[in-house]
């Protein structure tokens, strides 16, 4: 027996296949089990399972449906109404009835035929389920924000390396040829020395009330303990599960800064040549927040003054020039002559009226398989989430501690506050350490 190499179940599969067939008769098989006729060999396909069912888990699930070399064999969500929504479509895009169904996604992970997971569940899930998943040795695309706390940044980023993880995070934006094409022009000078990098994010709120408790449903109907998960323990209130967590502290990364910045901070990051690193400084005026690079960029964070050229905007400006653009695929720039720079990928580029309103995750899911397939790093992978994610949180804690906060990238640190420094990680629910 060979010691110390890890054979994958595709690898398997393959190998098998071949010896057995230079040794057996000749077979006559459907021309699909080669790959013939437009299909994918199955030894070839990336066999996945969702884990969270809601809207943006649907939202995905049928583009991944669309993906020849992908084939979903497991649905999870606590609440039946969505494990069954979702079983309907895998079974039907697929003209089978063979989806698994199940409550807990322990029950997933532990299937040796499953090599990837859609991780969709609400945000306090994330990370958890993220890092449970490397360990049964399943590939990661995790909906964003994907980690609840500074400390949890660093252990999801740590847990994938460990593992060998691909990990994706659903922060598509940075896969979409406008955003892509506006970031270029920061990162090539076309703008000049970069001055200031400004990020579209919601109102900022937090809570920290409960909603009334509601008599607790049937386990199968809605696992309302398995729902909180890591999260402290509250009374069951259906509207919870309707998407109403939103905000309230035990269940969202920060004053609900991340469902925008993730994606704008992101790309400011990138812009900036920032991966891999954050501000040092973070302030906040009203619903504005402002941090700092070392390198002296600015990072603005702000819900309105944009364009109107669609959510999720950023702007770059630079000595030179600038350039804003958002959902709606439209790209501002100043001077003019910058106009000539601007070369769209039509493969991405194209949307309703031309946009592509940022809800086209096409290219972005394509780069995650490619990557299960080839072992390279996505565009949006775990240490690059993490840098992101990590300057999303310091500055929300800017915000809610009503200060200005100095921050060191190295050590994920607030320099002379400790209060800000145990903000950095939270206590979670047993039986979900990490």
């Amino acid at each position: 027996m060979m010691s110390g190499i890890k054979v994958s179940r595709r690898q398997f599969l393959q190998s098998s296949f071949g010896t057995a067939a230079a040794v057996a008769s000749p077979l006559v098989l459907p021309s699909g089990i080669f790959g013939k006729d437009g299909q994918t060999a199955p030894s070839s396909r990336i066999t996945l399972a969702i884990i969270g069912a809601g809207g943006r888990g649907m939202h995905d699930l049928r583009r991944m449906l669309r993906q020849p070399d992908v084939q979903f064999l497991a649905v999870c969500d606590v609440i039946k109404e969505r494990r069954i929504r979702a079983k309907n479509w895998i079974e039907k895009n697929y003209a089978v009835q063979n989806c698994g169904m199940y409550r807990d996604f322990r029950d997933v992970l532990d299937r040796k035929d499953i090599d990837t997971v859609l991780i969709a569940t609400g945000d306090h899930w994330h990370a958890h389920a993220s890092i449970y998943a490397a360990q049964a040795g399943k590939d990661v695309y995790s909906e964003k924000p994907c980690a609840m706390t500074i400390d949890l940044c660093r252990t999801l980023a740590a847990t994938m390396k460990r593992y060998g993880t691909v990990f994706q995070a659903g922060t598509q934006r940075r896969s979409l040829s406008n955003f892509k094409c506006a970031v270029d022009l920061a990162r090539n000078g076309k703008l000049g020395k970069l001055k200031e990098v400004h990020a579209a994010i919601y109102y900022l709120s937090v809570r920290r009330d409960w909603l009334p408790a509601e008599p607790l449903p049937d386990r199968e109907e809605i696992d309302w303990d398995m729902w909180l998960g890591p999260s402290p323990w509250r009374p069951y209130n259906s509207a919870y599960c309707r998407g109403q967590w939103r905000g309230h502290y035990d269940f969202d990364s920060g004053a609900k800064h991340h469902d925008w910045g993730a994606h704008t901070v992101d790309l400011c990051q990138w812009a900036n040549n920032a991966d891999g690193s954050a501000p040092v400084k973070y302030r906040a005026e009203g619903h504005n927040l402002f941090a700092v690079y070392a390198n002296g960029v600015k990072l603005v964070m702000r819900p309105g003054g944009w364009m109107g050229l669609g959510n999720c905007a950023v702007r770059f400006e630079g000595e030179n020039g600038w350039v804003e653009t958002g959902d709606s695929g439209r790209i501002a720039v100043s001077p003019d002559s910058l106009r000539r720079e601007l070369v769209l990928d039509p493969a991405i580029y194209g949307g309703k009226d031309g946009g592509t309103h940022g809800e086209d995750p096409f290219p972005h899911i394509r780069n995650f398989f490619d990557c299960v397939k080839t072992r390279e790093q996505p565009v949006c992978n775990a240490d690059v989430t993490a840098s992101t994610h990590i300057a999303c949180h310091a500055s929300a804690l800017s915000w809610m501690l009503k200060r200005e906060l100095k921050f060191d990238p190295k050590t994920d640190s607030f320099t002379g506050d400790e209060q800000a420094n145990r903000l950095r990680t939270r206590a979670w629910r047993e039986p979900w350490s990490v």
